[in-house]
């Protein structure tokens, strides 16, 4: 069987990071096209990865038999509209928009689709991605497995049996980088406070970080209390710090920031 010829509606990073894993693991570089408004990001995607290239959605999309469409929910009705002319029943369509429910698309193409929701995380742009799937339940095995190999070009992928929980892999996995982004920076930041150079603080920072998340997927049958305890010797000086972080109630902060997520997600869904 012949690859599918793959089009990215959208040329942003996350299209990037998924082209580039497509292409690094041996995908034709001439099955896959990205469409974009302006030149620079494509011609960079031709450059790179030797892809072809296009500023025209219309004729990339007929081009196609899997569809990605990868533009922010705000511009997706825009970009969808003018496509709705376009006969969809032998493509698959991908999207990596978050918030926007499947219904929504068939009503932006005027059609029924084959559709697969995906939300996938900046780190897949480096291949240590992670992606939440979606399908309705008349989606075949075989764009399953399509839908799940082109997402697998950025890191690890699960595959969700609801769309409404999407939104909870949103706020546990698309999300987060963000969270952890957010404690690394306070750290470095309390660091120079202490008189530390920023760059020294930094690369301990991130290394701690580093080392952490692997002794996690090290230990896949260790609970994450176990691990957190098997660092904190009572009485010492993590067991002082994790007490700070108790006292200052970063459960319940975890836990409102989560929902308060995924409230902004329903209201994309209803939004857009």
């Amino acid at each position: 069987m012949n690859p599918s010829k793959i089009c990215f509606i959208g040329a942003g990073n996350m299209a990037r990071a998924i082209i580039s894993g497509l292409v690094g693991s041996g995908y034709p570089a001439d099955h896959i096209q990205a469409s974009n408004p302006s030149r620079g990001k494509l011609d960079a995607l031709s450059d790179d990865f030797a892809i072809l290239t296009t500023c025209d959605n219309h004729q990339a999309v007929q081009w196609a038999d899997v569809v990605v469409l990868a533009v922010k929910p705000q511009l997706m009705e825009a970009v969808c509209q003018p496509l709705a002319d376009i006969d969809f029943s032998d493509k698959l369509v991908i999207t990596i928009a978050a918030g926007i429910p499947v219904a929504r698309y068939r009503d932006y193409l005027s059609q029924s689709l084959r559709l697969i929701r995906t939300m996938p995380n900046t780190p897949a742009q480096i291949g240590f991605g992670m992606t939440g799937l979606y399908a309705p339940a008349d989606i075949s095995q075989q764009d399953r497995d399509i839908a799940t190999r082109l997402m697998q070009a950025g890191g690890e992928v699960v595959w969700v049996k609801q769309e409404s929980d999407l939104n909870l892999v949103i706020a546990l996995a698309g999300s987060s980088p963000a969270y952890f982004f957010l404690f690394m920076e306070a750290m470095v930041s309390a660091a120079e406070k202490l008189g530390m150079d920023e760059r020294q603080a930094r690369a301990l920072a991130q290394q701690a970080a580093l080392g952490a998340a692997q002794m996690v997927i090290h230990n896949p049958d260790t609970p994450l209390s176990t691990l957190r305890q098997n660092v904190t010797s009572k009485g010492g000086t993590t067991a002082e710090a994790i007490a700070t972080f108790e006292q200052g109630n970063l459960r319940d902060l975890v836990d409102e920031a989560m929902v308060n997520c995924i409230k902004r997600a329903d209201e994309m869904a209803k939004t857009f």
